[in-house]
């Protein structure tokens, strides 16, 4: 649910804001300003994170590291693979497998906790993408091997 309110900018922000408008066609001022006060209070709420732009759009990632839903992907796999891990155990083998410290997997593990739908969202969709895309490609590898 949305609320109006309002809020005086500078001019020198309001310019950017219209620039990045401008660039992004579809969005809006309004729609920009949430965004980035959103993302702006997140980043504030679990220091360490930020947002990046990408093809599927922005995305929550540790600052100079991974995204967070390549953590939680990787946490996810270990608890495949070895379901017993448990706590400091499975904190451990997360760090060592992505190559971040631990400081920083408990970084991305607090975001997860407070944003579990974005991010279990975003591996879903990026898991459908990646099945799609190699059906495709063994249809066409199916198609190159084909004989007249």
């Amino acid at each position: 649910m949305t609320a109006p309110r309002s809020v005086r900018f500078d001019e020198e922000v309001l310019s950017r804001l219209d620039k990045y408008v401008k660039e992004h066609p579809g969005s809006s001022s309004s729609s920009v300003a949430n965004m980035f006060i959103d993302e702006s209070l997140r980043a504030y709420e679990h220091p360490g994170i930020v947002f990046r732009p990408g093809p599927a759009g922005r995305r929550a990632a540790l600052a100079g590291g991974p995204d967070v839903w390549e953590v939680v992907a990787a946490l996810n796999a270990i608890r495949a693979e070895s379901p017993d891990l448990d706590g400091n155990a499975l904190a451990s083998e997360l760090a060592a497998v992505t190559g971040l410290s631990s400081a920083r997997v408990g970084v991305a593990l607090r975001y997860y906790a407070a944003y579990p739908g974005e991010i279990d969202e975003r591996i879903a969709s990026n898991a459908e993408v990646s099945e799609r895309e190699e059906q495709l490609w063994a249809a066409q590898q199916a198609l190159l091997r084909r004989k007249s």
